[in-house]
C-alpha cells in the first residue's frame, strides 16, 4: 500500500514537471495528456509493485521478467512520444519513421522532467543531454529525429528555454526534415540472413541490465 501512493506521487510530480516544460515549449496540451496511461490499471498497480523511487518501475520489472515488461508494452502502444510508437517491421527489418514535431517537444519536455524527478536535488541541466546522447546510441529512432531532440537538449543545457520558443524550434525541425526521407529502415534481418534466437537466462539478463 505504501508504495501505491509514492508511485502515484512520483508521477504526479513527473506529470507537473512536464507540464510546466510542455508550456514553455509552447505545446501545453501534450502536457495536460502526457503518461495519462500510467492511471490506468494495466499500468499503474504493476507500476507500484516495482516502484523503487529512483527509476523507472520498468527497470525492475524487466530485472525481475527476463527482459519482458508489460508496463512498457502497455505505455508506448498508447504514448506517442515514445519512439516505440513509431516503429514498424517489414520482412524481418524494422522501418522507422519521423516523429511529428510537437510529440519531439514532449518527448523533449519527458526527458528534462524524468532527470528532474529522478535527480532530485542532484539534477544539474545537463543531465537530459548527456542522458540522452548515451541511450540515443542505442534506439531505434528515426535520425532525424535524434539530431532534432539532441540539438535542443543540447542548447537546454546552456541556456535553458531562451531559445526554444515554439517558432524556433518549428523551424529547426523544417530545416532538418528536409534533410532526411520520411522513413529509414533497420536491416536486421539481412545482417546474417538468420534471425539469432537466444534463450533468456539470468546470466544474460544482468549482461543485458548494465
Amino acid at each position: 500500500m505504501k508504495n501505491i501512493f509514492r508511485h502515484f506521487l512520483v508521477v504526479c510530480t513527473h506529470r507537473w514537471y512536464v507540464f510546466l516544460n510542455c508550456c514553455k515549449l509552447g505545446i501545453p496540451f501534450r502536457g495536460l495528456v502526457h503518461d495519462l496511461s500510467k492511471f490506468s490499471f494495466q499500468e499503474f498497480f504493476r507500476s507500484a509493485k516495482y516502484f523503487s523511487g529512483n527509476c523507472s518501475p520498468i527497470i525492475k520489472e524487466r530485472r525481475d521478467n527476463y527482459l519482458y515488461s508489460k508496463i512498457f508494452i502497455h505505455h508506448t502502444r498508447r504514448n506517442k512520444h515514445h519512439y516505440e510508437y513509431h516503429i514498424d517491421e517489414y520482412r524481418g527489418d524494422i522501418v522507422l519513421s519521423k516523429i511529428p514535431h510537437k510529440i519531439l517537444l514532449e518527448y523533449v519536455a519527458d526527458t528534462i522532467s524524468a532527470s528532474k524527478t529522478y535527480n532530485k536535488h542532484n539534477y544539474t541541466t545537463d543531465m537530459p543531454f548527456k542522458y540522452f546522447s548515451k541511450v540515443s546510441e542505442r534506439m531505434f529512432m528515426h535520425s532525424m529525429s535524434i539530431e532534432f531532440v539532441k540539438k535542443l537538449l543540447d542548447e537546454f543545457s546552456k541556456n535553458g528555454f531562451k531559445n526554444l520558443k515554439f517558432k524556433m524550434t518549428k523551424t529547426l525541425y523544417e530545416t532538418l526534415s528536409k534533410e532526411y526521407s520520411d522513413t529509414e529502415m533497420i536491416e536486421l534481418y539481412s545482417l546474417n540472413n538468420k534471425l539469432n534466437r537466444i534463450r533468456i537466462d539470468q546470466g544474460i539478463v544482468e549482461e543485458k541490465m548494465r
